[in-house]
């Protein structure tokens, strides 16, 4: 997500540092290999050139040029103007109603159903007991495929079929969320492959007979400039509340998430980053910037971990990495929590300055940890305990029994190494900062 856009960020303040004294005809250059980057991540045109305007123009400040640190004022501009550009602040996610009203719409392939899913465990994780309903009539499967969710995640699904209208739908999902005394009622919408007049009447009727507290469209953040144009549609024909980008986790070049809040004046509500029931996070325009940039996201790294590790198993792993205990066969334990907190490449670059490209990509991440686990097995406990009581001899045997080879052991055990000393630095960072996690 973002990494090309990064890389390129990167480079562009790596050369502003090489500058030493950093003067006009710097910046300029600068601004113009940053307007190409966005350009190239698909941001809206008048987006991106707005927003170089805006760092241009604080750039070339006085207060800035003549700073003993300009290179550094000039990437904390890059990162406040990001801010702003992707909604300034988290947006609020409004569950205020008995039963709360949630209507998901959007195109079709867009992902609404998945959602739709999604944001039935993320409401159920702040205590609420959601409703599912299912009113799009059109897509073929459409109702199974929300129910076969509705029954992975443990919920409770209202789908009377096809042969309703969508507003009769609606009114008998509140009805029956009353009945099963549920207080939120999440409404997955037909979609169509463009927008119509039809569509956007029957969505309208249907937003009157709920009346929702939150109207979320969802666009897949893959389609671009694209998704920008099918947003400004929905928003002249149905007053959504916020914007929900799907396939944050795929190849895309960002350019929907740089420039749908801009243009809409919608705030991002939430991102899906991947294809499992908890891969849902609320949308912080700071974090976002921090990681295009390059910064990590330390707090959204914490918030990840505490959902897959209770207080007694933070303080046993604190210990063995304060007091150097740490073991290949802990090493394994985390590698799988991490896989459970997201991609590994997605999980890992929210830590600054970290760098885990090339290996955690889809299939091929899923395929490099059970090649470290057949490592692991294969070496006697001796040996996960003090690694460094391997030699060739035993780095053979290990190869073999493992059906990897020489390489993939000696690429593992400086992997941990390197694991061991950079968790260490992290503890300790978390013994000097009390991080504070933003009030619910």
């Amino acid at each position: 997500m973002f990494q090309d856009l990064s890389d390129k960020f990167a480079r562009v303040f790596k050369e502003l540092r090489g500058q030493g004294k950093v003067r006009e005809a710097h910046v300029q250059s600068a601004m113009r290999e940053v307007r190409r980057a966005l350009l190239e991540a698909d941001v809206n045109y008048k987006v991106a050139r707005d927003f170089v305007a805006r760092v241009s123009e604080r750039s070339l400040g006085q207060a800035v040029l003549a700073s003993l640190t300009p290179d550094q004022q000039i990437v904390k501009i890059v990162h406040e103007e990001l801010v702003s550009l992707l909604g300034a602040r988290n947006a609020p996610f409004n569950l205020s109603g008995n039963p709360a009203g949630i209507m998901i719409v959007g195109l079709q392939g867009s992902g609404k159903t998945s959602f739709a899913a999604k944001l039935a465990v993320h409401v159920r994780k702040k205590g609420r007991r959601p409703l599912l309903v299912a009113a799009d009539i059109y897509r073929p499967a459409a109702v199974e495929q929300l129910s076969v969710l509705a029954r992975q995640i443990s919920a409770p699904v209202y789908a009377p079929g096809t042969d309703r209208s969508v507003v009769e739908i609606v009114e008998g999902g509140v009805r029956e969320a009353r009945r099963q005394l549920c207080d939120t009622v999440i409404v997955d919408t037909a979609g169509r492959l463009h927008v119509d007049r039809g569509m956007m009447k029957e969505i309208a009727d249907a937003k009157r007979a709920l009346g929702p507290e939150e109207t979320l469209l969802v666009l897949d953040s893959m389609t671009g400039q694209e998704a920008v144009r099918v947003a400004e549609e929905f928003l002249r024909e149905v007053d959504f509340t916020g914007v929900v980008l799907t396939k944050l986790d795929g190849d895309t070049r960002g350019g929907a998430a740089l420039s749908v809040a801009s243009v809409t004046g919608k705030p991002i509500v939430f991102a899906c980053v991947g294809e499992k029931p908890d891969d849902l996070e609320a949308f912080y325009p700071d974090r976002m910037a921090s990681r295009i940039l390059g910064m990590g996201d330390v707090l959204s790294l914490i918030e990840k971990a505490q959902e897959t590790m209770d207080a007694k198993e933070a303080e046993a792993l604190e210990r063995k990495l304060r007091k150097e205990t740490f073991t290949l066969e802990d090493f394994l334990g985390e590698l799988q929590r991490l896989r459970k907190m997201g991609p590994l490449e997605q999980v890992l670059g929210m830590i600054p300055g970290v760098k885990f490209r090339g290996v955690a990509q889809g299939d091929a991440g899923e395929k490099e940890l059970r090649r470290i686990e057949a490592i692991i097995r294969s070496m006697t406990p001796d040996e996960r305990r003090s690694p460094q009581i391997i030699d060739g001899s035993r780095r053979k045997r290990i190869a073999a029994g493992s059906g990897t080879s020489v390489q993939d052991v000696n690429r593992l055990l400086g992997r941990f190494q390197e694991m061991r000393k950079m968790m260490k630095r992290f503890s300790k960072m978390a013994g000097k900062f009390d991080f504070q996690l933003p009030a619910e």
